[in-house]
């Protein structure tokens, strides 16, 4: 009998022991340092390894345990949170991570901008630093312009510049990604997703109509197969020139490769801020024998195969301007006189 209670009375002590280990660990872990720093971010996905590395990624170190607290709470939605640095233990700071969601506001990226006046109006309507927020851009640029897609995004008013750019940036690159999944039969490397931005930012300058692009893109296309040089008026929109009127006197002194009117090929890098239209457009262009096109009264472009036709094409336009009394400036690109061969069947320039 007494061997029983003995042995009972040992259950006991050790139970009280391992009980008591097990609270002080509990604890212990309870105030492991949580920063008191403020922090704002964006949680892609409601599941624990999407959060413990978001969390991590913001400064707040989460350890093994954390995986296993995580079960026991309401994990936070997709969305924005903010973080206010107010002291707390783990327990809390998990149990109400889910609350602490944060106010957002909408901010439009303009397809033909540049990262210039991205950034500009995105310091105005955010209350930020613009000198801060061209920095993150240009920590984070692979291609100079282009790096964000064209659209709408949802971003916390709290944000600060990095956090702003860094979203961005990775909602522009999981578009990138889906795109090359969908359409590519292979992903691009950098040099060719460069050549592919840098037509798709022509085509955003020469034309805002989704129907027409495949055609512009085909024009890019044939004409330099052909080994013509471009000569569109687009290209010279980059830069401080984004939204300038090209003129003889322009076209004259500028000494840039941006200048197809002098240069054969592309430019050295896209012109500003592309939809992700202007870029399907790029990858796949319409099967056509185009060489020439021209802006129109409505604002859509006729397109001519031979020189010949699009001289055509302006008379007409000329002679409608008049008649109309119009004072539309006139995009007569396109309009030097060259020998023209025989067309031949679009080629993709990235496979050559």
């Amino acid at each position: 009998m007494k061997r029983i209670i003995k042995f009972k009375y040992r259950i006991l002590v050790l139970t009280i022991e391992i009980t008591t280990l097990i609270l002080i660990a509990l604890l212990t872990y309870n105030f492991l340092s949580i920063p008191q720093k403020k922090s704002t971010f964006f949680l892609p996905s409601s599941d624990i390894s999407t959060l413990l590395k978001t969390l991590n990624t913001n400064g707040y170190k989460t350890y093994t345990l954390d995986n296993i607290l995580v079960y026991f709470i309401t994990l936070p939605q997709k969305g924005w949170y903010h973080l206010d640095g107010s002291s707390e233990g783990r327990f809390s700071f998990f149990n109400t991570l889910h609350q602490k969601k944060t106010k957002t506001m909408q901010v439009v990226v303009f397809a033909g901008e540049t990262r210039m006046e991205l950034t500009r109006r995105l310091a105005n309507d955010m209350k930020l630093d613009q000198t801060k927020l061209l920095n993150a851009y240009q920590n984070r640029t692979l291609f100079k312009e282009a790096d964000i897609l064209s659209g709408r995004y949802i971003l916390a008013r709290s944000a600060d510049e990095n956090t702003t750019i860094d979203y961005l940036f990775d909602i522009s690159n999981k578009v990138f990604k889906k795109f090359s999944r969908t359409y590519c039969n292979q992903i691009p490397d950098m040099l060719e997703l460069n050549v592919l931005l840098i037509m798709a930012s022509i085509i955003q300058k020469e034309s805002n109509n989704v129907e027409e692009m495949p055609l512009i893109s085909s024009v890019i296309y044939n004409r330099l197969e052909k080994g013509m040089r471009l000569q569109m008026d687009g290209t010279l929109n980059y830069g401080e020139y984004a939204h300038t009127i090209v003129t003889p006197e322009r076209i004259k002194s500028d000494e840039s490769y941006y200048n197809t009117y002098k240069h054969k090929g592309l430019p050295p890098a896209p012109l500003g801020t592309i939809s992700i239209e202007a870029l399907k457009a790029a990858y796949r262009p319409k099967e056509s024998n185009y060489l020439f096109f021209m802006l129109q009264k409505d604002g859509t472009h006729s397109f001519a195969h031979t020189y010949k036709e699009h001289i055509n094409n302006i008379r007409i336009f000329r002679e409608a301007s008049k008649e109309g009394n119009t004072t539309l400036d006139m995009n007569l690109t396109h309009t030097e006189k060259l020998p023209i061969k025989s067309t031949t069947k679009n080629k993709k320039i990235l496979n050559n």
